[in-house]
């Protein structure tokens, strides 16, 4: 038993859970922050659904990123803070500040709780969103560790607020950590097993594609990563000496085309993926039909946009192996249809 105890902000998290699963697997104690405790027998729940059964190894405290209140206690004898909580979209966003404050302010709060309770390292879960967003045509690919994304370009609230949330962090820690060490993991799209009903957005893209709730697959690409492989990534970046003060990508592989994704689920999952659609729409399309619906507006950024990354960096320094793209998106799939989430044909 390893009597170190780690905090993971944001319990309910799809990330989060598996960094929790990783650390006790290592015989690491855990604590865990929820806004409300009332959910600590779901996060059980579903952290079985692992095959984890916690029990008195890991703990929970209410925490809320927009309030001060808990945080101290929430980091109180920890040896390390995965910090992967982030305030989510409510839907009440009218300003690019309803995104950005919550973001660099509630990043602020654990750093400074952790600092004051004596942490040795926080690995911050940032994201993909970070580096590659409102970059012009014929900036370099594929993004690497040293690139941030341009808030002067064409980027959205959310990848906007994740920057400057993390460049908030790096700052703080720079000039008032007082030797708190920091290491961020920046994941592209988070593909693997779902545990429950709350999951990743990327996943939600397979469950869409297996229920045919999509009538073609738009022109866009993105890197692809198995959650497994993010958590273990954070926990190579707690540990390892040569992660302090460093990013990593979390992906793995090439890019992919949402038509290859959804030709991964038409090989490997049989007749489960009869409603996947095959069809490529044509830009036109997209644009046309978001002007009907706003939600659309995100996809048509990123038609045709280059987002390849590597995750080498991860590999070459820390030892990272990540599963295959491929695999990730199955094991999505697969954990969408075991859960009763998805009711294949």
């Amino acid at each position: 038993m390893n009597h170190e105890l780690v905090l993971v902000t944001g319990g309910t998290g799809f990330i989060a859970q598996h960094c929790i699963i990783a650390l006790l697997e290592r015989g690491y104690r855990v604590r865990t922050t929820v806004r409300s405790l009332g959910r600590e027998a779901e996060v059980r729940e579903q952290l079985r659904n692992a095959g984890v059964d916690a029990g008195d190894r890991l703990a929970f405290v209410r925490a809320d990123l927009s309030e001060d209140a808990g945080w101290a206690e929430a980091a109180e004898g920890c040896t390390y803070v995965m910090h992967g909580a982030s305030p989510t979209p409510s839907g009440d966003q009218v300003r690019e500040e309803d995104w950005i404050r919550p973001a660099v302010d509630g990043n602020l709060r654990v750093l400074k709780a952790a600092r004051d309770a004596g942490v040795k390292r926080v690995v911050l879960t940032s994201a993909i969103g970070a580096i590659c967003a409102g970059h012009k045509p014929g900036y370099p690919r594929p993004f690497k560790e040293t690139d941030w994304s341009d808030l002067e370009g064409q980027i959205a609230p959310y990848q906007k607020s994740k920057t400057l949330a993390e460049r908030a962090a790096w700052d703080f820690v720079r000039r008032e950590g007082k030797g708190l060490e920091l290491s961020s993991v920046n994941p592209t799209a988070v593909m693997g097993p779902a545990l429950g009903a709350d999951y990743s957005h990327s996943v939600r893209l397979v469950k869409n594609l297996l229920e045919g709730n999509q009538k073609g697959c738009p022109k866009i690409s993105s890197g692809f990563v198995d959650v497994r492989d993010v958590a273990d990534l954070h926990l190579r970046a707690m540990l390892d000496p040569k992660a302090n003060g460093e990013r990593f990508i979390a992906t793995a592989g090439e890019s992919m085309t949402m038509a290859e994704v959804a030709r991964v689920l038409r090989e490997r999952m049989g007749s489960s993926a009869a409603n996947v659609p095959t069809r490529v729409l044509p830009n036109w399309v997209i644009r046309l039909a978001a002007r009907k619906n706003p939600a659309l507006r995100p996809v048509v950024a990123l038609l045709g946009v280059d987002l390849s990354a590597t995750g080498a960096k991860a590999q070459r320094v820390l030892g990272w192996k990540p599963r295959s793209p491929e695999d990730a998106i199955v094991a999505s799939a697969e954990s969408l249809i075991r859960l009763g989430l998805v009711t294949p044909l």
